[in-house]
């Protein structure tokens, strides 16, 4: 394994695994020893919220730790990490409209998803040419009676593993300045927090009021707030049994102007 410097940009909601349990993947930009941006990596499995507190990593922040290619996954940009040996260096902040972050960012940026798959990498940034419509779609309110299997067995040794199957899923419909058309969905960690922040604050009654208004939040934050006033860009990559089928997996979304 080599000591690298790596910014987290963003992180996937956790998943069920039978292999890794619970795995969280982090999308972030491998870093030169300057901290300038090299290439786009993956890490991936991590079991993030077992980490401990001080090496449970904030997005945009700067982590050092050991990490290898990872031979068993065909994707240029996945690595493995050694839990053990992150440290969070710094964390880059919002000053002068976000300029660090776009500094670290906008020189890996893609014109097209088309562009993406030509160089045979599944992992990148694109700015979409139009968004049509934000949308979400209710999903499967309980774990698949495979995935409650492995909960109940992690609930025998790890009480705290309780993790929430959301419901909904959430989206964009979008134009890339090729004018290829997309639906995709979200897997950004942060927008499925920014949901059960919502239903949790509610006051309404019941589990419905409650889902009903923080669907209406985060539609204002996506729609009203992101594709109105926000520069938003899309971190998208592939699903490794599926290397044709992309997601967002991450919004960038600095100020306008």
């Amino acid at each position: 394994m080599e000591r690298k410097r790596i910014l987290i940009a963003t992180k996937t909601y956790p998943s069920i695994s039978r292999k890794y349990k619970e795995t969280v993947c982090t999308a972030g930009v491998l870093l030169d020893n300057n901290d300038q941006p090299i290439e786009w990596i993956r890490i991936y499995p991590i079991r993030f919220r077992d980490l401990s507190i001080d090496q449970q990593y904030p997005r945009w922040s700067i982590i050092e730790a050991d990490i290898e290619r990872n031979d068993k996954d065909y994707r240029v940009e996945s690595y493995r990490i050694d839990d053990q040996s992150i440290r969070v260096i710094r964390k880059i902040d919002t000053k002068n409209s976000w300029a660090e972050r776009k500094s670290l960012l906008y020189p890996l940026e893609s014109q097209t998803l088309c562009e993406i798959k030509s160089l045979n990498k599944s992992l990148g940034m694109i700015k979409p040419k139009q968004i049509l419509k934000y949308f979400h779609k209710e999903t499967s309110r309980e774990w698949s009676p495979r995935q409650e299997a492995i909960l109940d067995q992690m609930d025998m040794f790890e009480p705290s593993s309780n993790l929430e199957k959301i419901p909904y899923q959430f989206g964009y419909r979008f134009l890339e300045t090729d004018n290829t058309l997309h639906n995709f969905t979200i897997s950004d960690w942060e927008i499925m927090q920014l949901y059960r922040n919502c239903r949790l604050k509610s006051q309404a009654k019941d589990i419905l009021g409650k889902e009903s208004e923080a669907l209406e939040k985060v539609r204002l934050k996506l729609e009203n707030e992101f594709m109105y006033k926000k520069e938003l860009h899309f971190i998208v990559g592939n699903l490794k049994n599926h290397k044709n089928t992309f997601m967002i997996i991450g919004l960038f979304y600095p100020p306008l102007g």
